[in-house]
């Protein structure tokens, strides 16, 4: 089950675990940059790796983590957020994997922000980006692209 763990409606730093990959500081580039979260069901640990590519290596077989990416449009930066609610895993699965991911994806945010907190110190309008997540599923239903809000909103 995708973050089906013991996780708190507010982000426990002591549980995140943040890696800078190569080509990435702490506060630069902005555009380009790839943020991959992903979990432990044992630890209830959060690892989020920032770098210029997603961390494709800390992605598992239940595909339940967490990808996104500054972007921009016409010069203003946003936030892409992608998860994968089926595919493989068929219809059945659909709705119950989406609920989870609608329940967990405010923690989720929480992390990218807390996590890349040094990012958005040095570029504070950030904060006021929006928050755009791309629901990738089979099923018309499921298969969406919303507007979250503000990164401001995940703090």
């Amino acid at each position: 089950m995708i973050w089906e763990v013991n996780i708190l409606k507010r982000l426990n730093p002591d549980k995140l675990n943040v890696e800078l990959r190569y080509g990435i500081t702490a506060t630069q580039p902005v555009f380009g940059r790839k943020y991959t979260l992903t979990h432990s069901d044992i630890t209830a640990e959060l690892f989020l790796t920032i770098g210029l590519q997603f961390a494709y290596d800390k992605i598992g077989d239940l595909r339940d983590e967490v990808l996104a990416e500054w972007r921009s449009n016409n010069g203003f930066p946003f936030l892409y957020v992608y998860v994968y609610v089926d595919g493989q895993f068929g219809r059945e699965a659909a709705a119950q994997r989406n609920a989870i991911l609608r329940r967990e994806l405010p923690l989720a945010l929480e992390a990218i922000r807390y996590g890349d907190g040094r990012l958005f110190d040095a570029w504070p309008d950030l904060d006021n980006a929006p928050v755009w997540i791309y629901f990738d599923s089979t099923s018309p239903e499921y298969n969406r692209f919303e507007n979250w809000g503000l990164m401001k909103d995940f703090k």
